[in-house]
C-alpha cells in the first residue's frame, strides 16, 4: 500500500468516526429521525461523504448501535480489570453508563430497528461481551456481600438504560451525578426495604436479550 492510498483510507476512517460520533449525540438529543443533513453538519463533512459511508439511515443506526455496545463492553471489562473488587467495578461501570448515556441509545430505537440491530452478527458478539461482564460483576459482588441479594443481573441491565430528564435550570452533569449515586446507594447490601417481585436473574437477562445468532 503506497502512502497516498494509506492516507485516503485514514481520511475515510476519520470521516466515518466523526459521522458516527455526531450521530450518537444527535440521536440522543433529538431522536433517530433527526435529518441526516444535520448529522453531516455536526460531523463537519458533506452530505455526500455521509452517504458514501452510510447509504441509508439503517446503516448509520447499525454503526451507532455497534459503537455504543462496543464502548459498553470495553468499559465493563476495563472496570473489572482495574478496580479492586466487583462492587467498585460495578459502580464505575454504571457511573460511566449514566455519564455517557450509552445504555440509553438502544432504548431510543424503534422496536423493529432495535430487533434488526440486535440480530447483526457483529452486534451479537459484542452484546454477549456486555452480558458476560454484567453477570460476572453481579455474581462476584453478591459473593463478596457488597450487592443486595434481591438484585439480579437483569436489574443491573435495566439500570444501564436509564434516561435522565434534566430540568432546564439544572446542569446535566449535576443531575446525572445525583441520580447515579441514588441508584448505587439503593444497590448496596443492607440498604432500603425489600423490592417487589423477584430479581431479574441471569436466565431472565439471556431470555430478554435472546436473538438467534446469525449463521457465520
Amino acid at each position: 500500500m503506497d502512502q497516498e492510498t494509506a492516507g485516503l483510507r485514514a481520511d475515510a476512517r476519520r470521516n466515518r468516526d466523526l459521522i458516527v460520533a455526531a450521530a450518537q449525540k444527535l440521536f440522543l438529543e433529538q431522536g433517530i429521525d433527526v435529518p441526516l443533513e444535520d448529522v453531516a453538519r455536526r460531523a463537519g463533512v458533506g452530505i455526500g461523504t455521509l452517504y458514501r459511508r452510510f447509504p441509508d439511515r439503517d446503516a448509520l443506526l447499525r454503526a451507532v448501535g455497534e459503537e455504543s455496545l462496543r464502548r459498553l463492553a470495553d468499559m465493563a471489562e476495563t472496570a473489572e480489570r482495574e478496580e479492586p473488587d466487583a462492587w467498585h467495578a460495578l459502580c464505575r461501570f454504571l457511573r460511566a453508563c449514566t455519564e455517557l448515556r450509552l445504555g440509553v441509545l438502544p432504548a431510543k430505537l424503534e422496536p423493529h430497528l432495535h430487533q434488526r440491530l440486535r440480530a447483526g452478527p457483529d452486534l451479537h458478539e459484542i452484546r454477549q461481551r456486555v452480558i458476560a461482564a454484567v453477570l460476572r460483576m453481579t455474581e462476584t459482588a453478591h459473593a463478596e456481600g457488597a450487592l443486595r441479594g434481591d438484585i439480579g443481573p437483569g436489574d443491573v441491565a435495566l439500570l444501564m438504560t436509564l434516561h435522565v430528564y434534566t430540568p432546564p435550570s439544572m446542569p446535566d452533569e449535576q443531575a446525572r451525578a445525583r441520580v447515579v449515586e441514588i441508584m448505587l446507594n439503593g444497590l448496596r447490601a443492607g440498604s432500603g426495604s425489600p423490592l417487589p417481585g423477584a430479581p431479574y436473574t441471569a436466565d431472565d437477562l439471556h431470555r430478554y436479550t435472546a436473538v438467534e445468532k446469525p449463521p457465520a
